[in-house]
């Protein structure tokens, strides 16, 4: 197939995953990646090495320390018949994103892109996970060294990797076998095919160390069914691989068991057509149902609760329900509600409200300026208490400022919003250099 038609094909076949799987078709964009790399291609961690769970790092005092990956080796590179495949490499931290691996990400997408003799890509992880997340252990250090540079340059090399994978000309296979957090999910989520297990974990758990859930996710979650988006960012709840396919996070399943046989098949494929790839997921793939405890079954209540405009009308709904219901997942979701920031809650409802109606770019920009706002300065606190409380010391005892719903004011979350000005330059993203579809 000519390289241009493949392109058409390919960017058609994202279109119609998008449209069906994430409720409706929003135009994407493109970036031109950075090459860029930070001060931690030397120094990636010092003593008391963090090891993640739940999408963020937890340091780990009681275990040998996994040892050092160099910089260049936090991504591999496998070739195959007509493909090539990205692996992250930082097993020992569940594959934790730095600005390396984004600049090594974006470098690689982009010349495989250009080479008309790779058809398509993929992406997996090293060890029991595609993808935790970011190291926000590291950029909580950043933040508090005053490093508001390496700061920019991690979340500008991240995001414009996810800009990129968005609108990509081919077609992409990201295999979320095992925890898939955050920025793991920003880096697989809006690229055409994600395959899940049943190790699969997926979750947005950023409010409950005072940030928001970035890395597009306020693009993908705003625009699965009903509220459903606003529920997982707010609680932070975790869901698997079965969650994923019924939501449309995922677009196919496999038991981890039969993974090398998908491996084996995709090496062997010599196409650049999606339909193809499609259906040789599907072939060496496994049919799910949801069990008992699958969200699908909440999503009515779910919807109900998670409608409101407010945090203080969604927690005093679900406590509604809580009480009619008698059931333990409500209950769960109030405590989970009620452990976060009560300032990252409230900007991450608007931040998802406001992603239902732009597109991916719009998006990217929009959470930079948050991030980039939630670590100046006026608001670092809420982050780096987040961190400490739940990750550094794991006391589990975050002191929040402001300590509750009513204290945060609508000029708190305003300022979230707020162009960059003096504090840095915005994301720019050259949209005008890629058309999103033909």
């Amino acid at each position: 197939m000519p390289r241009l038609a493949a392109a058409a094909v390919a960017r058609r076949a994202g279109a119609a995953l998008r449209r069906g799987a994430l409720g409706g078709l929003r135009p994407l964009s493109s970036l031109q990646p950075s090459h860029a790399a930070s001060s931690e291609e030397v120094t990636e961690r010092r003593a008391g090495l963090p090891l993640l769970f739940r999408g963020i790092l937890f340091r780990d005092r009681g275990r040998d320390v996994p040892p050092l990956t160099p910089y260049f080796a936090q991504v591999l590179v496998e070739g195959k018949a007509s493909a090539r495949a990205a692996v992250l490499n930082r097993p020992g931290y569940l594959n934790a994103l730095t600005t390396t691996m984004g600049a090594r990400l974006n470098k690689f997408y982009e010349s495989w892109e250009d080479n008309p003799d790779i058809d398509f890509v993929m992406m997996k992880g090293s060890g029991r996970a595609f993808c935790a997340g970011g190291d926000v252990v590291r950029l909580r250090e950043l933040v508090t060294e005053g490093k508001m540079e390496e700061c920019q340059d991690f979340f500008k090399t991240l995001y414009r990797f996810i800009y990129f994978l968005g609108t990509y000309l081919k077609p992409h296979v990201a295999i979320l076998d095992g925890v898939t957090m955050g920025g793991g999910g920003g880096v697989s989520i809006p690229g055409t095919f994600r395959i899940a297990t049943e190790r699969t974990v997926f979750a947005t758990p950023e409010v409950h160390i005072g940030f928001h859930p970035d890395a597009a996710a306020s693009f993908y979650l705003s625009h699965l069914t009903g509220h459903v988006g606003e529920y997982v960012a707010l609680t932070g709840e975790k869901l698997n691989g079965t969650d994923m396919i019924a939501l449309g996070l995922a677009t196919h399943y496999s038991m981890s068991e039969h993974l090398d046989l998908v491996d084996e098949r995709l090496a062997k494929l010599v196409t650049d057509d999606p339909s193809v790839i499609d259906s040789s997921l599907a072939q060496y793939g496994d049919i799910v149902y949801p069990d008992k405890q699958s969200i699908v079954h909440r999503l009515e209540v779910i919807d109900k609760c998670f409608c409101h405009d407010t945090v203080e009308e969604i927690v005093d709904a679900l406590e509604s329900e809580a009480a009619s219901l008698n059931e333990e997942w409500c209950t769960l979701a109030l405590k989970r509600l009620k452990e976060a920031s009560p300032l990252a809650l409230k900007v991450s409802l608007r931040s998802i409200r406001e992603g239902r109606y732009q597109t991916l770019d719009e998006c990217l920009v929009r959470e930079y300026r948050i991030s980039m706002n939630g670590i100046s300065k006026q608001f670092s606190h809420e982050f780096c208490e987040g961190v400490r409380a739940r990750l550094v010391d794991k006391d589990l005892a975050p002191k929040w400022d402001p300590p509750a719903l009513e204290y945060v004011s609508k000029d708190m979350v305003d300022a979230y919003f707020a162009p960059l000005g003096e504090s840095g330059p915005e994301l720019k993203l050259p949209t005008e250099t890629r058309e999103a579809f033909v």
